[in-house]
């Protein structure tokens, strides 16, 4: 089994690499390629990833190149893990939104929409390579923003199925805190990606005994204190929202915040920095506990599990990904992206049944949604117009005033990346 994996110049591969070792009876991977234009910190993580291999008897091969139809050239699954411009753009995402008053995040806002116009078009060049290179191979897309970019995937035709962290990183939380197997805690997790509700924790499989109200009850202060959100609203929903939630239930609050620290992009630029440097020591191989702090945590068992699946091979048989709605959200097209639990084989995803969502939840769906089939055409087809038509959507703006303003400034600081600009 061969995997190629984009943007494995990312400080973040050696988590992934790690997985690879770890789960090799899941996933048992003979050739690794690490696909990235950055010739030198390629050279650098591919070392460590070698040394994490062979500290761990894993008898793969691990390759590095900056020739992208080689890498993929092939391969049974690629996946995806880039970031057209890098940190400095994502810095750029994170802060001049602030000076509209509006909340600057690299997936969602307008940062977000910046960053789906930079990496949609890159993303779809890609995955055409990756069809004439081997037309059965599977995407795994954990590029964000994943719903747009997933949705521009599955719409051009490929093979593909988007991943996030957010539902493995609750589950190990939830099991933690019941002291319980993560395998045997199931989540009805709900929305669209970085858009997401847990509406039941059931123990055992899809249809086991719902346990959330006692995990509120038990645990609410430790579960809200993570998601910087007061145990009152937790209480009153009873749900559990992802902590991306915060961005619209306490915007003016988050605002003010972010206007008071460094962004997270510098805060990550900085880490990158010494991740490198400690990747440089041909002593380290296993990854360096600062790589916790880098964010993406589970990552790389989430990415084991859905490839063992498509493949063919030991995954379990139902995973939170992101795919189409295919009628699951009956207020919502077929043809949107959402992130629920699906049945996931080698055909490819399947969402189950959900129950019927409040209005509280469905609304904000629909809403982001409307916003994301807006920024995807933006993203294919450019035009200051419809950068507007996007953000005037988006419910953290909604007001022209505003993006005007920020489709001026989404324009200005990408122009680099915007063919159309």
């Amino acid at each position: 089994m061969k995997l190629a994996v984009v943007g494995g110049g990312s400080t973040y591969t050696p988590e992934l690499i790690d997985g690879f070792a770890r789960l090799r009876d899941t996933l048992p991977v003979e050739e690794l390629v690490l696909v990235d234009p950055a010739a030198d910190r390629l050279e650098l993580v591919g070392g460590l990833a070698r040394r994490i291999f062979a500290k761990q008897d894993h008898a793969g091969k691990i390759t590095t190149t900056t020739d992208l139809d080689a890498g993929v050239a092939g391969a049974d699954a690629v996946l995806l893990q880039l970031r057209v411009g890098g940190q400095a753009a994502r810095n750029q995402d994170e802060t001049w939104p602030l000076e509209c008053g509006c909340v600057g995040q690299e997936t969602t806002g307008a940062g977000g929409l910046a960053k789906a116009l930079r990496t949609v078009p890159v993303v779809l060049d890609i995955a055409e390579r990756v069809r004439r290179a081997n037309p059965d191979a599977w995407i795994i897309d954990f590029t964000n923003p994943v719903g747009i970019v997933t949705r521009a995937l599955l719409r051009a035709g490929h093979k593909a199925v988007g991943l996030c962290n957010v539902a493995i990183g609750f589950q190990r939380k939830f099991a933690r805190l019941l002291e319980v197997n993560p395998s045997e805690v199931h989540l009805d997790h709900v929305g669209l990606n970085h858009l997401t509700w847990e509406l039941g924790v059931r123990l055992g499989g899809p249809d086991g005994e719902n346990v959330l109200p006692k995990l509120l009850a038990e645990h609410g202060d430790a579960i809200a204190d993570d998601l910087h959100m007061p145990r009152r609203l937790m209480d009153r929903l009873g749900v559990v929202p992802s902590y991306y939630l915060r961005y619209f239930y306490a915007h003016d609050e988050v605002v003010r915040e972010l206007g008071t620290k460094p962004s997270r992009a510098a805060e990550v630029a900085a880490m990158e920095k010494e991740l490198l440097e400690m990747y440089g020591d041909p002593a380290l191989d296993e990854k360096p506990g600062l790589l916790a702090k880098r964010g993406g945590a589970f990552y790389s068992e989430a990415a084991v599990d859905l490839a063992a699946s498509l493949l063919g091979g030991g995954g379990s048989p139902v995973q939170v990904v992101n795919t189409y709605n295919n009628g699951t959200l009956p207020f919502l097209p077929d043809d949107a992206v959402i992130e629920v639990q699906a049945r996931v084989g080698h055909e490819g995803a399947a969402p189950l049944a959900v129950p019927a969502l409040d209005p509280l939840y469905a609304g904000l769906i629909a809403n982001v949604t409307a916003y994301e089939d807006l920024a995807l055409e933006a993203a294919l087809r450019g035009g200051r117009e419809r950068v507007f038509r996007a953000l005037l959507a988006h419910p953290l703006i909604g007001q022209y005033d505003y993006a005007e303003q920020l489709t001026d400034r989404l324009i200005a600081h990408n122009r680099e990346h915007l063919a159309w600009a």
